[in-house]
């Protein structure tokens, strides 16, 4: 480590502040903390959000779960409103990482973050969430922007992120067995403006997989994305799996994550 100064503001606006000034946001620090120790990140000032209330907490709004952004892991999973509303979304959280990232690691953090491999966005991208910024509201088609990449301006702040409660949805995922990220995972929704698939794990970023979601469309059902292929050109290939294996875990993890949702 090196020396960097530590702020812990008891409100979003001191933490505004903060953020607006050029201090570095520390949510649940399981991307931060270890960027810092490898010296990959090196922040004059380290802002942790961790005692702000108004930033935590899971409520109903109408037709929509809205979660704080420091909102850990573990809270989504065992959260009976999530459970009974979105279940998909619960068990999600359920499965990343292990106990103690999920006792750390919040939402809001994994959202800014967008590790290509993380979770999370595949659940803001298939449910068309909408993520609370300081500033503004984000629909997550416009947020994840590739590689680490999102819309967020400098000293802009997550502060919740709202889910539309889905018909069906059901996300399924092939882990990394040692980091327990996403080979692939696959999120998919029957929402009101019909079905929508999002792909995480697979390349440069989160993203929605228009020819399963067309086929799915015409018929919710496993079978129904059989002959749907994936564009091996546009998956990234690694030691954990080539292109073509991660373009056929596209196509097998949605139809476990479709008869899931049926089920």
């Amino acid at each position: 480590m090196y020396a960097f100064t530590y702020e812990r503001p008891a409100t979003q606006a001191d933490a505004l502040k903060l953020a607006q000034a050029g201090g570095k946001l520390l949510a649940g620090g399981q991307t931060l903390l270890a960027s810092m120790k490898l010296r990959l990140a090196a922040p004059e000032q380290v802002v942790d959000l961790g005692s702000i209330k108004e930033l935590q907490g899971i409520r109903k709004e109408g037709n929509a779960i809205v979660i704080g952004a420091m909102t850990r892991h573990c809270d989504v999973a065992e959260s009976a409103e999530v459970r009974a509303t979105i279940p998909a979304l619960a068990a999600l959280a359920g499965g990343i990482g292990d106990k103690q990232v999920r006792a750390r690691g919040t939402i809001g953090g994994s959202v800014a973050n967008n590790d290509p491999a993380a979770d999370y966005p595949a659940a803001l991208l298939a449910l068309g969430a909408t993520v609370h910024t300081s500033a503004r509201r984000i629909k997550a088609d416009d947020f994840f922007q590739g590689l680490f990449a999102t819309a967020l301006d400098e000293g802009e702040m997550i502060t919740a992120v709202s889910f539309p409660v889905p018909k069906k949805a059901a996300y399924v995922k092939f882990p990394q067995p040692a980091s327990l990220f996403a080979l692939i995972g696959v999120f998919v929704a029957q929402t009101d403006g019909g079905v929508r698939v999002a792909v995480t794990g697979a390349g440069n970023g989160v993203f929605r997989h228009a020819g399963m979601e067309a086929a799915l469309d015409a018929s919710f059902a496993p079978d129904a994305v059989a002959g749907v292929k994936t564009d091996a050109g546009e998956m990234s290939s690694d030691l954990h799996g080539s292109s073509s294996y991660r373009a056929h875990l596209v196509g097998v993890m949605t139809r476990r994550a479709v008869a899931q949702a049926l089920a």
